[in-house]
């Protein structure tokens, strides 16, 4: 186990470094900046150029070799050049929990809901409860998140009046998102359950335990679940980082001060600085979760080594 983290700490670097090179030469080759495109009233010429020689707009090189010397020298990931007086840090730290808490919300309702849907068809494969599973996973998949958002809203919010359009900091504000951002991971992880169900529980294992008076629910529970469990483990890593780095789309629908929007607003408008501390921010999260998922396969299924 140790070792396994250790490799996967050591890799975090190469990792890093990779994603900044790509992203780096994406940013720099797409045509304008903020400055030479402001909205509102366009600043003089000079104004242009001093602020371009201030953050080494000037050259790729300059940009990149005083870029990396503020990260790691002053742990400053530089300022936004589209949110004006503001730092890359603080903009990041700011909206960062916002955005963990709606997808750890949102994987909570994933799991849940996918559990339980998986387990429902499970029991009784070709019934009604089955069909009915199988229906609402396939909604999930097929239903863009911004339409169900949208429903959410309309339905929950305007017409029932059950919870606040948007805004954040009380936890009503949290359910919709999370629910809307979940179904679709759900959909998945139902589907995973119910596959990995009906596999298990025609193992032999599984039929030794029901020969000796185990009853068909308590096999499921007690020994066929957690079997059937690995493939929705293995799921659960890029499923949580694509839910938090996907949520930009929740965020703006119901107008969250998540990281989503201010990423979305950085490439619109080229801002390099925050642009690179986003996607670096995403990558980290990216390889501990999937580190996450390595270690917990340890505990769901014991005779996985991961040495």
């Amino acid at each position: 186990m140790l070792r396994l983290i250790v490799y996967r700490l050591l890799q975090l670097p190469v990792i890093l470094a990779i994603v900044f090179i790509v992203t780096f030469t994406l940013v720099w080759i797409v045509p304008g900046n903020p400055l030479d495109n402001p909205e509102g009233k366009r600043p003089p010429a000079e104004v242009v150029e001093a602020m371009k020689r201030e953050y080494n707009l000037h050259s790729p090189w300059a940009f990149c070799k005083s870029y990396l010397t503020n990260v790691f020298t002053k742990a400053d990931f530089g300022p936004s050049l589209y949110y004006q007086d503001q730092r890359v840090s603080s903009i990041i730290s700011s909206s960062l929990p916002v955005s963990i808490q709606i997808g750890a919300a949102a994987m909570v309702v994933a799991i849940f809901l996918g559990t339980l849907a998986g387990i429902l068809g499970a029991l009784k494969p070709g019934s009604f409860l089955d069909f009915s599973s199988m229906a609402m996973t396939l909604v999930g998949v097929s239903l863009p998140n911004f339409v169900t958002g949208s429903l959410f809203l309309v339905l929950f919010a305007t017409m029932l009046g059950l919870f606040p359009t948007g805004g954040w900091g009380h936890l009503d504000q949290l359910i919709l998102p999370a629910i809307t951002l979940g179904l679709m991971p759900s959909a998945y992880i139902a589907r995973l359950v119910r596959l990995g169900l009906a596999d298990v529980m025609n193992s032999d294992f599984v039929r030794t335990a029901r020969a000796k008076g185990l009853s068909r629910n308590k096999a499921l529970f007690k020994h066929a679940l957690k079997v059937a469990y690995l493939p929705v483990v293995s799921y659960l890593g890029p499923a949580t980082a694509s839910v938090m780095t996907g949520s930009f789309v929740i965020e703006k629908v119901f107008n969250l001060p998540g990281m989503g929007e201010h990423f979305v607003n950085a490439v619109l408008n080229k801002d390099q600085f925050l642009i690179l501390a986003v996607v670096l921010t995403y990558a980290t999260m990216l390889v501990f979760f999937n580190l996450a998922v390595d270690i917990a396969y340890a505990y769901v299924d014991p005779r996985i080594s991961l040495d």
